[in-house]
């Protein structure tokens, strides 16, 4: 694991916003896409949202489609993922993932990076 990849998580109440942050420059490895994966405890690992390092295309996985926008800035080399109205079923520890399947990022392989972050979402 690599330290220090994510930042940002924290606890918001239903409805909330926050913004992640993952330094990119921790990705030594080729990659189509940068984004970010999330866990829950006893379930399956999430591809949430990535950005493809090429042209910017974007990806979201339906489950966060139209509140999660993710992003980027070149010149700090770091990936963002701005979560508004979050909901119940976003807690998770969200990681800084590289993804390598062009046609089908989030879908394809990928490796996560870093101890994580962990959003918690309570009233």
């Amino acid at each position: 694991q690599v330290e220090n990849v994510e930042s940002g998580g924290g606890l918001v109440q239903p409805g909330g916003s926050l913004r992640l942050s993952c330094a990119a420059s921790a990705f030594t490895l080729p990659y189509y896409c940068i984004g970010w994966s999330r866990l829950v405890p006893g379930k399956q690992r999430e591809a949430v949202s990535c950005i493809s390092k090429g042209d910017g295309r974007k990806y979201y996985a339906d489950s966060v489609k139209g509140r999660f926008t993710i992003s980027r800035d070149n010149a700090k080399n770091t990936v963002y993922l701005q979560m508004n109205s979050l909901k119940p079923e976003d807690p998770a520890v969200y990681s800084c993932t590289s993804f390598y399947t062009p046609q089908d990022p989030l879908r394809g392989d990928y490796d996560y990076w870093g101890q994580g972050t962990q959003v918690t979402v309570s009233s």
